[in-house]
């Protein structure tokens, strides 16, 4: 990376962790996978009930392989052979997990997450139920501010979701959202997690990674 890019890159990072902090939501920012590791194991102690919500972040990563790897009691939505069935129970166990990871579809330098949810079984675990959320994300998501959240969402990270998962939606057609009502639509709720109050202070904790991850 161009040393001048890395600067300005390691700029916007610390102001969006203090504004983070002043949120109520611990910021951490790592170099790459290996550090994302060390900083995860100091963060959740071995033995914990741990699940995850949807995202290719935590694949890129690794971590969902890390937490395969039996030091934690993982509630796997990804197992093979699991049914529908299988996996509602999961989303539900889901809400009492010691640890729940996940990424954020925009981090904005105010430090607010942004993120549009299908099913909204992942907002939801992240807005109430866990003990700690710990979410993953690239520098490649922060944005300035909510408006530019949503237009990033809504024209990039959606549709290449959609693409991803096969929907047949006009999205996935031309490359943008038309606010549709089709059956396979994944823009179904709209949250932004801002200011958390004094009683959640540290139960949000962002891990940025130094390099482009997910959509």
């Amino acid at each position: 990376m161009d040393k001048n890019v890395k600067w300005f890159m390691e700029q916007r990072v610390a102001k969006t962790i203090e504004n983070l902090q002043k949120n109520n939501m611990e910021g951490y920012f790592v170099q790459d996978e290996k550090e994302l590791i060390e900083k995860v194991k100091e963060i959740v102690n071995e033995g914990s009930t741990v699940s995850v919500g949807g995202s290719m972040t935590l694949f890129e990563t690794g971590i969902i392989d890390f937490l395969r790897n039996g030091k934690y009691k993982f509630l796997d939505r990804y197992e093979e052979g699991l049914k529908g069935e299988d996996i509602k129970k999961i989303y539900r166990e889901s809400f009492f997990a010691d640890a729940y990871f996940s990424s954020t579809n925009a981090l904005t330098e105010s430090g607010e997450l942004f993120n549009i949810d299908g099913n909204g079984n992942r907002v939801a675990a992240m807005i109430y139920g866990p003990d700690q959320v710990i979410v993953i994300v690239g520098t490649n998501k922060i944005v300035r501010d909510l408006k530019e959240a949503e237009d990033r969402v809504k024209n990039y990270a959606a549709p290449i979701n959609a693409k991803r998962l096969n929907k047949d939606n006009p999205c996935t057609k031309i490359g943008h959202c038309v606010d549709c009502s089709a059956t396979g639509r994944i823009c179904s709720h709209y949250v932004v997690m801002g200011r958390q109050n004094l009683g959640n202070k540290g139960r949000i904790k962002v891990i940025i990674v130094n390099k482009e991850l997910g959509y």
